[in-house]
């Protein structure tokens, strides 16, 4: 299997371990075995668990901040805005792959480098949704920070309430009802009505 393939794979079969056991739990040989794999190929690949813990949170770091930025890009609508940046969260906790319990429920936060990369999320999407506040409100930067990091803080933390305890209330219908708070609050600071 070329190298990019054979890594690919190791790191869809580690994120599966890391999601279903945590960082701790998990062990080199349960990655190994479900990747088929001896241990030293998956070695060959990453040097340690954590290098391969930090190499799979990196990717689902990235993958949230990439979904915000082209919610936010994909059109000049505030409303539609607040609501496509809600349905990332929501979509994102909900994807099968469980990426989402790296990023938001590690059980390595005491670890600079992941401590880093989760802070990582709420930092850049942050600045995203900022850079929309203060070209559309006038506000300053830092006023504009903090709504965006309240904003952001929103969206975390309710999708993963909902996931957790969904009380039927669908995937798209819990992230409109969010969206809908949200926008309620956001909407107040604008120079114009029209956005």
């Amino acid at each position: 299997m070329p190298r990019r393939e054979r890594r690919a794979q190791l790191m869809a079969s580690a994120l599966e371990v890391f999601v279903a056991q945590g960082y701790h739990a998990a062990a080199m040989d349960d990655i190994a075995e479900r990747a088929g794999v001896s241990k030293p190929v998956l070695y060959q690949h990453f040097p340690g668990k954590l290098d391969l813990y930090l190499a799979l949170l990196e990717v689902s770091c990235d993958t949230i901040i990439a979904n915000c930025r082209e919610a936010l890009e994909s059109t000049h609508d505030n409303k539609q805005r607040v609501a496509a940046t809600m349905d990332v969260f929501f979509a994102y906790v909900s994807a099968d792959t469980g990426a989402f319990r790296l990023v938001f429920e590690s059980d390595l936060t005491n670890e600079p480098a992941v401590r880093e990369q989760v802070e990582r999320v709420t930092s850049e999407c942050a600045a995203l949704i900022a850079h929309v506040i203060a070209d559309d409100t006038g506000l300053p930067s830092d006023a504009a920070r903090l709504l965006a990091v309240s904003l952001v803080g929103m969206a975390q933390v309710s999708a993963r309430y909902w996931l957790s305890d969904p009380g039927g209330i669908g995937q798209s219908d819990a992230a409109a009802l969010v969206a809908g708070l949200a926008w309620r609050g956001i909407r107040g600071y604008p120079l114009t009505d029209d956005h």
